[in-house]
């Protein structure tokens, strides 16, 4: 699982306060007091100080802090934590204590109210630190954990939704083929070749988040043929690519749905007038796909409504795999339908 707090990171994070916080109090002790450092008191003052603090910290970020976190208890956790925080609190300041004046009292200043609040100021105000570094660190895990199912879910959401595309793209290609094969002609060996290509890029190819644009182009130059030998050659269908489609990528079988729609309610070898075309074209990083296709009598309606399982699926689709990176438009008039299709592509190809 990712995570903006890696095991490493923390202890980086931790080591570099502690490394600040030990320079400026080995400072202060030492060169920060008027006259010559008396560096047999120092040296242990400044250890026995940093190790009392890291004592107490700990106990806290690795103890009673999770319980708080867990139980959600705050009158518990203070019950627990201000008397342990006193009693070590005490002993902290009871060894400094010792460590400069050997509990002789001839330092005077050791035992004064304004040192003892100070060493438990001090202690305080890190163990706040290190605990609010606790709830930082534990903040971002679980917006982590939270972005990471939140990821799953589409990834689920996005296969459930392709493996929708695989039969009712199926259901159609039978269609075509019990055509041909009804009606004995000699293209269906051909066909049978051109679906089995297809069905090969759909099983395999397409569980890649991204494919090559030419695998897509490839597959839709296949249907296309298919739909050809449908139609007898009867309907003018044309298909122009531009621009670097080599080195562009996209997400597997997000164009076919629209195609798929256009022969459905624009095309049909009794029908006169009817046409489809189709052009791509990559610039600028932006594929531009559009789909425009004639009008049978008593299509537009359902043209219109636009909510066929295959559309709403690509819709959805779309939404999930490019977020705020596509623009799509349908336009309608008493002869035509076309679909536009803006969308960003990868920069670099990936390869399958």
């Amino acid at each position: 699982m990712a995570s903006l707090f890696p095991r490493n990171t923390k202890v980086l994070l931790h080591a570099a306060f502690w490394l600040v916080y030990a320079s400026f109090f080995f400072y202060q002790i030492s060169y920060g007091r008027k006259g010559e450092p008396d560096w047999s008191k120092i040296v242990p003052d400044f250890f026995f100080h940093i190790s009392s603090l890291l004592v107490i910290s700990y106990i806290t970020y690795f103890l009673l802090l999770p319980k708080l976190l867990k139980d959600q208890n705050v009158r518990g956790f203070l019950l627990t934590f201000l008397p342990i925080f006193g009693g070590m609190t005490y002993l902290m300041l009871v060894g400094k204590q010792y460590l400069v004046d050997g509990l002789t009292h001839q330092e005077n200043w050791v035992y004064s109210l304004r040192f003892g609040l100070n060493v438990a100021m001090s202690a305080f105000l890190i163990t706040a630190f290190v605990g609010l570094l606790k709830f930082v660190e534990d903040y971002f895990e679980l917006e982590a954990r939270r972005k990471d199912l939140e990821n799953q879910q589409l990834t689920s959401e996005l296969r459930f939704l392709k493996a929708q595309i695989n039969p009712h793209f199926l259901f159609n290609t039978l269609n075509n083929l019990y055509y041909l094969a009804y009606n004995q002609s000699p293209r269906t060996p051909e066909v049978i070749a051109k679906l089995s290509g297809m069905m090969r890029y759909m099983l395999y190819d397409s569980n890649h988040a991204k494919v090559p644009l030419t695998k897509e182009i490839e597959y839709i130059e296949n249907y296309l043929d298919l739909e050809r030998l449908r139609l007898n050659d009867e309907v003018p269908i044309t298909f122009e690519v531009e621009g670097d489609v080599a080195n562009a990528a996209i997400t597997p079988l997000i164009l076919i749905t629209f195609l798929e729609n256009a022969f459905k309610h624009g095309v049909s070898n009794t029908a006169e007038g009817s046409w489809i075309t189709v052009s791509l074209s990559v610039q600028e990083g932006y594929c531009y796909y559009r789909v425009a296709n004639s009008k049978m009598e008593d299509s537009g309606k359902a043209v219109l409504e636009k909510s066929g399982i295959g559309l709403r699926n690509v819709r959805r689709r779309l939404d999930l795999s490019y977020p705020n990176q596509y623009q799509l438009k349908f336009s309608d008039d008493a002869e035509r339908y076309v679909v536009d299709l803006a969308l960003k592509l990868e920069k670099s190809p990936v390869l399958v």
